[in-house]
């Protein structure tokens, strides 16, 4: 297997060039282009984590981003969550995500839970959705 340790950003590019070809032909498992392609992807993952680390989306922006990528409106959000004042409380950071919403949005949308639940901060300065789970 010619791997190779990934300590800069030229042996980066190299990695990036040579996975590229497996996300148009999936390897099998088990067989030693898989192998392959693991390896190179926990270099490359391990390599952004130490050099590109990029902080989370929290669950507000996470949801608009989604829902901007999958062409929602609004209204999408309302439908999901009860109604259309309480989806624009949310996305303008005037009401803390529920418990309530985070559950429907992740059985509808299939969003991970483990980040609507994160905590962001409100418009007023508050801290949601933990401090609307714990109270």
């Amino acid at each position: 297997m010619d791997i190779r340790p990934i300590r800069t950003e030229e042996d980066y590019n190299w990695a990036l060039t040579e996975i590229a070809p497996y996300f148009d032909n999936v390897p099998e498992m088990g067989t030693p282009n898989a192998d392959r392609f693991d390896v190179l992807a926990d270099l490359i993952s391990a390599y952004e984590a130490r050099n590109h680390s990029v902080e989370p989306l929290n669950p507000v922006d996470f949801i608009s981003t989604y829902m901007e990528e999958a062409g929602l409106q609004q209204g999408d959000l309302a439908s999901v969550v009860g109604s259309a004042s309480r989806a624009s409380e949310f996305l303008n950071r005037k009401r803390p995500l529920t418990l309530s919403a985070i559950q429907k949005i992740h059985r509808d949308w299939r969003l991970p839970a483990s980040i609507l639940i994160q905590p962001y901060h409100l418009d007023d300065g508050d801290v949601g959705p933990l401090q609307a789970v714990a109270g």
